[in-house]
């Protein structure tokens, strides 16, 4: 049974995860996290996923201190030491998808549950590992021109004409490619007594 006791609120202003909360019809409240999202050195791709998560959650507590918190974050990695997020324009884009082109990429998408009134956090990693084809630069620039995905990791967006650049795609949570892995969030609310059911 969904609890109304603690509000909800997703730190992040992405278009993407609001759209995949919405999909399970919990009642919530957005709110960007500011945080500095760079990456430490010697951090692991997964590492990351999961401190900026946490650290979104955390960041928004201090607005909403009887709330539950929702904080996600992905990370993309070619070679499992090395981490890329959001591509940050046209050109950043295109390097990516060039250093993807033929090769299989790990996205690492974490979330975390931040109990603000308890001050306890649970938080689950989910990876997706993607292979994608062989892209032409004349591909690779058809797809910027008509996808923008300057806002997303790893510059493809999977649910859209994204798909026509990969080969496969494996993970445990359909959902976590697109940013908000909502099988991993589902077990993570219900220790908060929350259930869309």
């Amino acid at each position: 049974m969904f609890s109304t006791n603690a509000g909800i609120v997703l730190a992040s202003s992405s278009r993407y995860r609001k759209a995949l909360l919405d999909q399970i019809e919990l009642s919530y409240v957005a709110c960007p996290a500011d945080i500095d999202e760079s990456v430490r050195p010697g951090e692991r791709p997964e590492t990351t996923a999961l401190r900026l998560a946490t650290e979104k959650a955390r960041a928004v507590a201090p607005k909403y201190p009887e709330a539950v918190i929702i904080g996600s974050d992905q990370v993309a990695t070619l070679d499992g030491v090395s981490s890329f997020s959001k591509p940050g324009g046209h050109a950043g884009a295109v390097e990516q998808l060039a250093l993807m082109s033929g090769n299989t990429v790990l996205f690492h998408t974490a979330v975390c549950v931040f109990n603000a009134r308890s001050v306890t956090v649970n938080a689950r990693l989910v990876s997706t590992e993607v292979r994608f084809r062989r892209l032409a630069p004349e591909e690779i620039e058809a797809y910027l021109h008509t996808d923008k995905p300057y806002d997303c990791a790893g510059s493809a967006k999977i649910e859209s004409l994204g798909i026509a650049l990969v080969e496969y795609v494996r993970s445990d949570d359909p959902t976590a490619l697109l940013g908000l892995p909502l099988i991993a969030l589902i077990d993570l609310l219900a220790t908060e007594g929350i259930s869309p059911l």
